[in-house]
């Protein structure tokens, strides 16, 4: 079948009142928190949310902690609460969690992204302070996924603790931490809805009780609609299953992004007397969609392309302990940019940023963490499905979540497995595939309203195992012009897909190339990291996805710059493939994306912000984009009419000739217009005339914004007389279609991109600087040190492989005068590590500056120089 339907009519529960005593409250202040085991009595105060990674996991030395945190708190119980059932209910730790109370042992759950609850009225002594200790471990576990991934696994807990008080009879919370009741359907249509409640009701008295469950439906505006209930006759310490069913609601307001309707229900449960004793209170939202595997994704009947991002949970500064307000501003900011979907990557989020986006607007993808391969055993397939149980039941309800996923990447490492025997990787294609059927099961069967899904990566085990037609949905995690091949192979290989599985629906689950706001070029080149890169790599891979009708869409990874420890990209232990930068502020490729997707109103943005105080030399131009939703404009610079522009796929580029100091540009279309003032240093020659210093990012083709040095390193260039160069030597690259130089964090620095581009093989660099006094700053960095496995660029550690032994030992001369002798930076400094060597020199008779890297051993390599006139 191609044409897959699924009817939807979910819901999310928004609030929680409780009365006659009852309460919910947060009980995030005044912890106690011991990092390691439980021996000594240097505790500290600490605030929920909380981990003990927010600085490990992004210094210079290789790993962060992964075992054991202690947590405790003195909790006060009146003797009037005795009457109640008192649960501890936490919403996120990682990844393995022991509760005690008063030394008594409560109970164990495993899994980082999941909420749990315990029930710990049994262990509390009242009119009394009871000790409540926390056992967090983040210890790598091959029964408890994810095994490996390319996100840090920050430990601690870093979600709401909650104190939960109920009366015997209540809304159960037992029912994997859920919140007790399952909203369905028996009919969606743009005519009419049918809904149906399943409520759960425990009973702690050791008597039989009698209930009445009374559900109301509202329409947004608090108005009863109908109402329903039930009488209920429940034995004691046990539960009961109470099923209402409503009568169609005619001509409903349907739920979609563009108009996110939502009614209310209103659950109260009440005992034989007619008193309250629990409600609770959730949003509706009715819709349907289905997913046609030649035509694409439907949403209450018409078709809609998803277009949206991927998000991981951390932020920069607090690790995954990310206070609420920040987190909510995430969805915002997604909903802003005019996304219609949001792919909560790889594991379950704060529910609160759910309930957002059942209000803005935004369709959801939920998974669990199981990523890159699987342990066979019992007791790790048993945490899987009781962590996929969690998921569904927890997230069940909300109108949102259309898509329930539950792997990613899922033969990753066994796609770059050398070790393993035929049989043995025989073995781990059906134990994934085996556990990816149990899922896929039971995800059918808890949550028939939703549409199932998986992740995979460019490879032909998926289509091998036959793994990819288990979901009703598959997304392709694909980065040609990235990690693979060039841009425009994107389009071949899903026509290609769609060919050989034409019944299979698809997504672009994952795309999109590192980019750091530091680095802009004129010329962007595949791995490079510059913004420029990222312009054209997402705006060709939405052009190519929009073309092909049997695409379900795109989900671009990801929304923001993320932690990643092993990683050695610009910024070191950050992935930086965010449409915005790890504190949230926004690349430029955000804004064009808005230019596309959000038609609300008139937009217009200049990517112009990283050339403020640009070097350019002669009468070059420099190409400036200009993003849109509008169709046309009129370019000015420096107050005159430059150009009439066509904005097409959401972008102009105007090639602007500026002047030296200060420009001023314009755009002006029909409906809105932008201006912009930026300084810029227009130069024929090093001639200090203008400017006192510059810098050069010696074997790169582009711009370094460099905090560290205030100054912006140039793009470096064979010599050309009367300016710079290198006149021998070669661009270092440790593969040929990458061109980062090398991608390590650099140890004694935070400006990467000067350190890991670099000239191999240079004896002699020419700079034609006018006589005088010079400060003269060199870099340098030794590049061939056998790096940290990076299975995310495996080429790297190949070729690094073949010459780790190799060390390189050069003299270092500025014109005559040697300023270092049998420079040797593998035996003199660590691993990775960024020098600078600075001297004075005086340049006389017209001679410039000549930089001479005389070889003793191997061939030299250098990074960078910086040149201040001092007069």
């Amino acid at each position: 079948m191609k044409n897959k339907i699924i009817y939807l009519c979910l819901f999310f529960c928004v609030a929680f009142s409780f009365k006659n005593d009852a309460q919910s409250k947060i009980i995030n202040s005044g912890w106690q928190f011991f990092l390691g085991d439980k021996t000594s009595e240097n505790w500290q105060t600490v605030n929920i949310p909380h981990t003990w990674n927010k600085d490990d996991a992004f210094d210079d030395e290789m790993g962060y902690h992964r075992g054991v945190g202690w947590y405790k708190k003195q909790l006060f119980f009146s003797a009037e609460s005795s009457k109640f059932e008192h649960y501890l209910h936490f919403k996120g730790v990682n990844q393995e969690t022991d509760v005690y109370v008063n030394r008594h042992h409560i109970g164990n759950h495993k899994g980082g992204y999941t909420a749990f609850n315990f029930n710990i009225s049994k262990y509390i002594n009242y009119d009394t302070y009871n000790l409540i200790e926390v056992k967090v471990d983040n210890t790598h576990n091959l029964d408890i996924p994810p095994l490996d991934a390319d996100f840090t696994f920050y430990g601690g807990i870093y979600r709401d603790v909650q104190l939960i008080s109920k009366p015997k009879q209540h809304i159960s919370l037992s029912d994997f931490a859920s919140d007790g009741f399952y909203v369905d359907y028996y009919h969606v249509s743009e005519d009419k809805v049918g809904v149906s409640v399943k409520v759960i009701i425990d009973n702690f008295e050791n008597s039989k009780a009698s209930n009445v469950i009374k559900i109301m439906l509202l329409d947004a505006e608090e108005q009863i609609l109908q109402s329903q209930q039930k009488i209920l006759k429940i034995n004691g310490n046990t539960s009961e299953v109470a099923t209402i069913k409503f009568s169609e609601v005619k001509n409903p307001k349907l739920w979609s992004p563009e108009s996110p309707y939502l009614y209310k229900l209103k659950l109260q449960l009440l005992d034989k007397h007619g008193n309250f004793l629990d409600e609770k209170w959730q949003n509706i939202g009715f819709r349907w969609v289905s997913v046609d595997a030649d035509k694409g994704f439907f949403l209450n009947g018409k078709l809609i392309k998803l277009i949206g991002v991927n998000r991981h949970q951390d932020y920069k500064g607090y690790g995954n302990a990310v206070p609420m307000e920040l987190q909510k501003k995430d969805i915002q900011l997604i909903k802003n940019m005019g996304a219609n979907v949001l792919r909560n990557a790889h594991y379950p989020q704060s529910r609160e940023l759910y309930d957002m986006c059942d209000k803005l607007g935004i369709l959801v993808w939920s998974e669990i963490p199981i990523v890159n391969k699987v342990t066979d055993s019992k007791a790790f397939f048993d945490v899987c499905i009781n962590m996929q149980k969690e998921h569904v039941k927890q997230y069940y309800n909300y109108p949102s979540v259309v898509m329930l996923g539950y792997m990613n990447e899922i033969y990753l490492r066994l796609a770059f497995d050398n070790k393993s025997t035929n049989i043995e990787k025989e073995n781990k294609k059906k134990t994934a595939l085996t556990l990816a059927k149990l899922l896929e099961q039971l995800t059918r069967e808890l949550a028939p309203n939703h549409i199932t899904v998986m992740a995979g990566h460019l490879n032909e085990l998926y289509n091998e195992t036959g793994i990819a037609d288990l979901p009703m949905l598959f997304g392709w995690n694909l980065y040609f012009g990235w990690y693979d091949k060039d841009i425009p192979d994107l389009g071949i290989f899903l026509d290609e897909q769609h060919k050989r599985y034409p019944n299979r629906s698809l997504l672009l689950s994952e795309y999109g190339p590192g980019a750091d706001v530091r680095i802009f070029t004129k010329n962007p080149k595949k791995f490079d990291f510059s913004t420029d890169y990222q312009a054209k790599l997402h705006q060709s891979y939405y052009q190519q996805i929009t073309d092909r009708t049997y695409m379900a869409g795109m989900t671009a990874w990801n929304f923001a710059d993320f932690g990643s420890e092993f990683r050695g990209d610009a910024i070191p232990h950050v992935n930086q493939k965010g449409l915005v930068q790890f504190d949230r502020t926004p690349k430029d490729i955000y804004y064009w994306y808005k230019s596309v997707l959000n038609k609300k109103e008139p937009f217009i943005y200049m990517a112009s912000t990283h050339l403020d105080g640009l070097t350019v030399f002669d009468d070059d131009t420099y190409p400036v984009q200009m993003y849109s939703n509008q169709n046309s404009g009129i370019v000015f610079l420096n107050g005159s009419k430059f150009q009439e522009i066509s904005f097409e796929n959401g972008v102009a580029t105007v090639y602007l000739p500026f002047q030296d100091g200060t420009n001023h540009i314009k755009v002006i279309t029909e409906n809105i217009s932008e201006e912009k003032t930026i300084q810029i240093l227009k130069t024929d020659a090093l001639n200090f005339d203008t400017f006192s210093r510059i810098g050069i990012n010696m074997g790169s083709h582009f711009y370094f914004a460099d905090k560290e040095h205030q100054i912006t390193f140039i793009p470096d260039q064979p010599y050309e007389k009367g300016k710079f160069g290198y006149v021998n030597g070669e661009v270092f690259n440790v593969s040929k279609d990458k061109h980062q130089g090398m991608s390590y964090s650099i140890r004694n620095t935070n400006s990467e991109p000067l350190f890991q581009t670099m000239l191999e093989g240079c004896t002699n660099y020419k700079l034609d600087i006018p006589n005088g006094a010079y400060k003269v700053s060199l870099f340098f960095v030794e590049p061939k040190i056998k790096p940290t496995e990076n299975i995310y660029n495996l080429n790297v550690i190949v070729e690094l492989s073949k010459s780790e032994k190799e060390q390189r030992i050069f003299d270092i001369f500025l014109n005559e005068e040697c300023i270092e002798n049998q420079f040797n930076m593998a035996e003199q400094y660590p691993e990775k590590y960024g020098v600078e060597k600075t001297a004075i020199i005086n340049v006389n008779n017209n001679e410039g500056l000549t930089i001479t890297l005389k070889p003793i051993e191997g061939k030299p390599v250098i990074s960078g120089v910086l040149i201040e006139k001092l007069n």
